[in-house]
């Protein structure tokens, strides 16, 4: 048994962090499906930035460009293009699973990361758009976006909650995916709604890399993980839920993302290896996923009692880390960094349909 099979029997299920038109022309990305177990994938603005740039969309472009489509209306159409081929490969694992698997993801404009009803507006109309069972709406963790979030879910959209770094951040939208559910149930409606929670990982590491001993390094993220981890269990075994599934709603599943090892040094499956966990879904670059696959050994699951992390996470505090700070300072340094990709974006877009940008 490899790693990727030992993870599948555990539970957890296994997405693609990445979406390009070339592995979905070399079929690369049906590979992965059919050998690897990959049952989904997540995509954001810089995926996608990355992708364009490569040149593969030129002639799309052109094309959409011809029709007079600029900007995000045809960032939207060329991403929901590459997003049906890939859900079209994962509607299996999603029939099979009965909805609780095989989606695909697509981000919001980061623009409209401070704009509740905007945010809220914009989903409704991508997920009309696409016209796709199987596919997730991502909307920030933030502030404004915990009441886009319930207010999506009591529409009916599908969200994938994107940038959250802490459990607090975590339980805010978990909470806030509830309250969604509640009012639909109030109003007659069917509690089905499916949503996942992305807690990004990497970056917790990276940010405190040079502020901290030796002995330190690389635990951050994983301990902040763990904590979250027990949050999650303790919300799915209240009251509260137990009555919320007494009426037939699912759980909002814990994402682990930003998977991929900043560290040149250590192990690029160092964060993978760490979440085996039941009823989780492990988001992998396609660098992480092809060393989990190199593993000579297998993974054991994650500690449901968080293990060690309360120690580790007071070493850090010892060391001068303020982690209730950190994880505010990610959040916005992480929502800004999806706007600088997302300008980009649109501006690779003009270039290349040869519509200079205005302004």
């Amino acid at each position: 048994m490899n790693t990727l099979q030992h993870l599948r029997k555990l539970g957890q299920s296994l997405w693609l962090d990445s979406i390009s038109r070339a592995m979905l022309d070399d079929g690369r990305l049906a590979r992965y499906a059919q050998e690897l177990g990959i049952t989904g994938l997540t995509s954001n603005p810089t995926i996608f930035d990355e992708a364009i740039a490569s040149g593969a969309y030129d002639a799309d472009i052109a094309h959409k460009s011809r029709e007079g489509k600029s900007g995000e209306a045809l960032f939207t159409e060329l991403a929901l293009d590459d997003l049906r081929r890939a859900a079209q490969l994962f509607l299996p694992a999603f029939e099979r699973s009965q909805g609780v698997d095989g989606w695909v993801s697509m981000e919001l404009s980061p623009l409209l990361a401070a704009d509740t009803l905007g945010s809220v507006s914009a989903a409704a109309r991508i997920h009309r758009a696409a016209q796709l069972p199987n596919l997730f709406v991502k909307i920030p963790g933030t502030p404004q976006g915990v009441a886009a979030i319930e207010q999506s879910i009591f529409e009916g959209v599908p969200i994938n909650v994107t940038l959250l770094f802490s459990p607090e951040q975590y339980l805010a939208s978990a909470n806030a995916y509830l309250r969604g559910i509640e009012r639909r149930i109030e109003a007659g409606r069917s509690p089905l709604v499916s949503s996942v929670a992305s807690l990004f990982v990497s970056r917790w590491d990276k940010a405190v890399a040079n502020e901290v001993p030796a002995t330190l390094r690389n635990r951050l993220g994983i301990a902040i993980a763990l904590r979250t981890y027990v949050a999650c269990l303790e919300l799915y075994e209240s009251p509260r839920w137990q009555k919320l599934a007494g009426a037939g709603a699912r759980p909002q599943r814990l994402l682990w993302a930003s998977t991929g090892t900043k560290d040149p040094n250590a192990s690029e499956s160092l964060y993978a290896e760490a979440f085996a966990a039941r009823d989780t879904i492990d988001t992998l670059p396609e660098k992480t996923l092809l060393a989990l696959l190199r593993l000579d050994h297998l993974p054991l699951p994650m500690s449901r009692d968080g293990g060690d992390s309360l120690q580790t996470l007071a070493e850090f505090q010892r060391a001068g880390v303020d982690v209730d700070s950190l994880a505010l300072r990610l959040q916005r340094d992480g929502a800004e960094a999806f706007v600088k990709s997302w300008r980009s974006l649109m501006q690779r877009i003009a270039d290349r349909s040869g519509v200079k940008k205005a302004g």
